[in-house]
């Protein structure tokens, strides 16, 4: 005798429409539930901010005058605090150059500071802006600064890391004649201009570093022996010449020059 096997019965839609619907309610139950335990634990006195450890380079800022400056700003307790908002405020503080900020369980903040190291002041005499050694342009108080002597760069903006390269590859060049570079400027249109701690100014041309360097060279190989011959100093000097450069010594005129020039010949 054959069996058949028994049809399963169709559901009707309406009845996996409520199936549905009661699991997706089921779904937001637990889901408004877990959120609002969340709001609950997060809003628990434990979490509270108690503390804000500060360290890393410290040499021109007080823990306790950064600590006092930034807390005011803190909103939020350690779970909601926008550590973002905490960092830009740090950062905003004169010499700090990068702050990191981290949570510290349950309820402290850690802070590390890079500060910027100063060597050269930037723009226009009396500004009081430095550049720092990774060419950052940033405001001080000149008055913080420990070196008693830095050089004087100034040049477009943004162009800091390109004088402050230029500076470090003349200033060897310019000490082998027993002179400082006191200052060193980069016009709009990208003429260099030198200025040693004697005083002296010395036009430098335009072109690439390696032109520059090449053209200073030329100048410190028989600059020396010129103002021996006259026992002056320089007072002026003229790099911008494709086979030489002008030169003015202190106190010497060309009407000298060329008479000496021609007493040499005579003899």
């Amino acid at each position: 005798m054959n069996r058949t096997t028994p049809q399963p019965i169709p559901v009707p839609g309406d009845v996996k429409l409520m199936n549905t619907l009661s699991g997706l309610l089921v779904l937001a139950f637990f889901g408004m539930a877990l959120a609002l335990g969340a709001t609950w634990l997060v809003r628990q006195p434990a979490f509270n901010l108690t503390a804000i450890r500060v360290g890393g380079d410290l040499m021109h800022n007080n823990a306790e005058t950064l600590r006092a400056n930034v807390e005011p700003r803190l909103a939020g307790n350690f779970m909601t605090v926008d550590l973002e908002a905490i960092r830009a405020a740090f950062e905003a503080v004169p010499w700090v150059r990068r702050a990191v900020v981290q949570r510290e369980f349950p309820n402290r903040l850690k802070v590390v500071l890079h500060e910027h190291k100063a060597v050269a002041y930037w723009g226009p005499e009396g500004d009081a802006r430095l550049v720092s050694h990774a060419g950052e342009v940033f405001e001080a108080n000149p008055g913080d600064v420990e070196a008693e002597e830095l050089p004087l760069l100034n040049g477009p903006k943004g162009q800091a890391p390109l004088v402050l390269q230029a500076y470090r590859s003349l200033l060897p060049l310019f000490q082998e004649m027993d002179a400082g570079l006191e200052q060193l400027q980069l016009s709009e249109q990208g003429n260099w201009r030198a200025q040693l701690d004697s005083g002296a100014v010395i036009e430098l041309g335009h072109g690439s570093l390696a032109e520059v360097q090449t053209r200073t060279r030329r100048f410190i190989d028989t600059v020396t022996l010129v103002a021996s011959r006259f026992g002056r100093d320089v007072e002026s000097a003229d790099l911008r010449y494709p086979t030489g450069y002008a030169l003015k010594l202190r106190g010497v005129t060309t009407g000298e020059i060329a008479d000496k020039d021609d007493q040499k010949k005579k003899r």
